[in-house]
């Protein structure tokens, strides 16, 4: 069983900065790729930024730009680098396992955390 736990989340005014980190209790993420969703409230999940196994990444619009996502397998760790914070972002951050080298859409994942929230004020 994977497990994955997020941290970093928190509040802050927009414009500001925040890195998410998200921990895999796994023996290696190298061969896999990994992705970040969003929800806020009375909204659907939102998948947003993704990295294949090869380091490939893939960024929705609503983000591109301003947030990066990275791996470093050595740590079995996925980040988020968040800048230039809207409001629009608060949200509940999940990361997700992929059950493949390369995601493609939400059925690519098989494993989430439970979650850290982010709330930006304007």
């Amino acid at each position: 069983q994977v497990q994955l736990v997020e941290s970093g989340g928190g509040s802050l005014q927009a414009r500001w900065s925040l890195r998410l980190s998200c921990v895999a209790s796994v023996y290696s993420i190298s061969p896999y790729c990994m992705g970040w969703f969003r929800q806020a409230p009375g909204t659907e999940r939102e998948g947003f930024a993704s990295i294949n196994s090869d380091g490939i990444t893939r960024y929705a619009a609503s983000v591109a730009g301003r947030f990066t996502i990275s791996r470093d397998n050595a740590k079995n760790t996925l980040y988020l680098q968040m800048n230039s914070l809207t409001a629009e972002d608060s949200a509940m951050y999940y990361c997700a396992y992929g059950v493949y080298w390369r995601c493609q859409g939400e059925s690519s994942y098989e494993y989430w955390g439970q979650g850290t929230q982010v709330t930006v004020s304007s």
